[in-house]
């Protein structure tokens, strides 16, 4: 899925420099080592009691501090995932605040008022303010083994801040583990596994994966393409690389998988004027902030003519999860529903 499909949008660069340097500097004095080990090997220590903590995470590192993190900024979708387990952040960075103001569908649950927004577009990240928030850990997502919405221009100086953690949710990673993943760094961040919201958050989307599962079995030959619109191309994504759709695809879905991939084998970009190259009888539609969502599709000539649009049989795509139980659980029940009442149409 990278590079973000709203970059391809709006991507524009405002990174923080100048008079960020001197608090950078000031700061990566006392801020921790983001590969210290301790010998270990063990990915969730501390669990929020007193002591040093440290956790490893999807990118092979040990990333340990004095204490259990408190000042904790995170890309908005992960803070999201975290917030879900009673774990909140002071920061975030990424998609957070649409024009009119509301919550963007990646900030899930959070009250957006009560973090500070350090990029709300990709490649925007205000490093003056994040070192001003005196941050404890930053927590990202990992893709393809960089950091998720850390710019690349000013990814050396953010890392100086503080250490830096991220979930992986792309190449071999699944669903169930990327979910596990990060219940194991909300636990070691003070969240508690066995409150009785996450034990029936759990619970409720292993039956909803049974559900799904039940769907293809009950519907099968569906045929779902999963896209996305911009002005001047059509996305068409494969589900070898997305923790989301590998796992789907484990429990029946059949994805349409396009030929030829770009953008490190994420998705094909099809011209509109080939965007009918696929049929399908089901449609994921990323229903992220910059995206063409369907009615603005209309006016797309080529969409209009696809089975699956003439059908109505058009479903949003969460395309970054949040992933917490809750939030994932909810994606499931969705995409059944979409399999149960689909019609063969390709």
């Amino acid at each position: 899925m990278p590079k973000s499909r709203s970059s391809l949008l709006t991507r524009r660069g405002l990174i923080a420099a100048g008079g960020a340097l001197g608090l950078v500097a000031a700061l990566t004095a006392c801020g921790g080592n983001d590969s210290a080990k301790d010998g270990s090997g063990s990915k969730d220590k501390g669990s929020a009691a007193s002591g040093p903590w440290s956790f490893k995470d999807d990118l092979g590192k040990e990333v340990s501090v004095k204490s259990t993190p408190k000042n904790i900024v995170a890309f908005t979708g992960t803070a999201a995932a975290l917030y879900d387990y009673g774990v909140n952040v002071k920061g975030v960075f990424g998609p957070t605040k649409t024009a009119d103001g509301k919550a963007d569908v990646q900030a899930g649950s959070m009250d957006i008022s009560k973090v500070e927004i350090l990029g709300n577009v990709y490649d925007e990240f205000n490093v003056e303010k994040y070192a001003a928030l005196q941050p404890d850990l930053l927590v990202t997502n990992t893709w393809d083994g960089t950091y998720w919405y850390v710019p690349e221009a000013s990814k050396d100086k953010i890392l100086k801040v503080a250490p830096a953690a991220a979930i992986g949710v792309g190449g071999d990673v699944t669903m169930d583990k990327a979910l596990a993943r990060t219940a194991d760094l909300a636990k070691s961040l003070g969240a508690d596994l066995n409150a009785k919201k996450t034990v029936d958050a759990k619970a409720r989307f292993e039956a909803a994966s049974a559900k799904l599962r039940e769907a293809t079995k009950a519907n099968p030959g569906i045929k779902v393409l999963v896209g996305s619109g911009s002005a001047d191309l059509f996305y068409v994504s494969t589900p070898a690389t997305s923790a989301d759709l590998k796992y789907f695809q484990s429990l029946g879905v059949e994805f349409v998988v396009p030929e030829k991939t770009q953008e490190g084998g994420f998705f094909e970009s099809l011209s509109w004027e080939n965007a009918g190259k696929y049929k399908a009888d089901v449609v994921l539609l990323d229903n992220r902030t910059g995206t063409l969502q369907p009615e603005q599709l209309k006016a797309k000539p080529t969409w209009a003519e696809m089975p699956a649009v003439k059908a109505g049989q058009i479903t949003p795509r969460v395309t970054e999860p949040i992933y917490s139980y809750e939030k994932c659980a909810l994606i499931l029940e969705e995409l059944t529903k979409s399999i149960q009442n689909a019609k063969k149409v390709s």
